[in-house]
């Protein structure tokens, strides 16, 4: 590894960042402190005390480190927040077909955000001097979408999911803690939602109980991926809209997402013979091809057993 060039101007090191991040394919990126981000721990806490998480247990179990970075990491002085675009260039063809959210239809990103976040955090510690690094995505106990807005890259919608005025909320969101100080952004994204409720007009199953609020319990996204250890509830049933892996319906109609445009990151290049699926090519998927057509991504979260439960309970 080559020595370090030792940047010490804090302004100069977060465009150096910024730079290397959109150079690296990034869609955007913004740095902050890695101070608490107070009023999201707030409402973390009333939304686990309502019980909207679900069954996700590991939110109150790690809330205390969610509510502060530094918990996390005790060494961060940094976060520098990058947001990674997934809009497709294309979708399902049959529109019969059961329908799966846009940002599964390729690689699971987890995998692919990581490793472009570790090639920024190596060129941090080459390009401007030794420092510690922590990449994280949304497997972390990190209220990213919080630390996102107070990096200036977008305000977190009514639909509870972060909206960028440039590129609507079509992404990821990945960050990277460092003991590296630098200019950070001062001025909070500015929250462009207005008297605008389509997202909760238009939610099927009343998720979104109130701006900014989501019962995961009702979430269709919720439903049929985090929810794997018990059926769906049949109350809900024909409120699905024939949707079998997430929820795309509160972004799809989100006027901010006229802007989004389709990415051009390779390793999230939708698999071709997926969006090609008839419905009949659906309900016929054995475990076999199941294995072959959804291997690296994120339906392998979700298990062939799992999809099964959620083709049965639209069919």
């Amino acid at each position: 590894m080559k020595a370090a060039k030792n940047i010490t101007a804090l302004n100069t090191r977060s465009k150096v960042i910024y730079e290397e991040a959109l150079r690296l394919g990034f869609t955007d990126c913004g740095i902050t402190t890695a101070d608490s981000p107070v009023d999201a721990s707030r409402y973390l806490i009333d939304w686990i005390k309502n019980g909207y998480h679900g069954e996700m247990k590991y939110m109150e179990e790690r809330a205390d480190l969610r509510c502060d970075p530094r918990k996390f990491a005790s060494w961060a002085r940094s976060v520098i927040m990058v947001l990674q675009n997934y809009n497709p260039s294309a979708v399902q063809k049959d529109p019969s077909a059961p329908v799966i959210a846009r940002y599964s239809y390729g690689r699971d990103y987890h995998s692919v955000i990581n490793n472009k976040l570790k090639k920024l955090a190596i060129f941090i510690q080459t390009e401007i001097g030794p420092c510690r690094v922590q990449a994280f995505i949304d497997t972390s106990p990190i209220l990213e979408k919080s630390l996102a807005q107070r990096a200036g890259l977008g305000w977190q919608g009514k639909n509870s999911i972060l909206i960028s005025k440039k590129y609507g909320s079509f992404f990821f969101l990945g960050g990277i803690l460092t003991d590296l100080e630098t200019e950070y952004n001062q001025v909070p994204a500015k929250d462009y939602c207005g008297n605008c409720n389509l997202c909760i007009e238009n939610c099927p199953t009343g998720a979104l109980v109130s701006p900014h609020v989501l019962d995961a319990r009702k979430c269709i996204s919720y439903l049929t991926i985090e929810n794997r250890k018990g059926g769906l509830p049949v109350e809900l049933r024909s409120k699905f809209q024939n949707r079998i892996f997430g929820c795309d319906i509160c972004q799809e109609v989100c006027p901010w997402n006229r802007k989004s445009f389709p990415h051009s990151e390779p390793e999230l290049k939708p698999v071709p013979e997926l969006l090609e699926m008839s419905r009949d090519d659906w309900f016929a998927l054995d475990e076999k091809k199941f294995s072959a057509l959804f291997k690296y991504t994120p339906f392998e979260r979700l298990k062939y057993s799992g999809l099964m439960r959620n083709l049965e309970f639209v069919k």
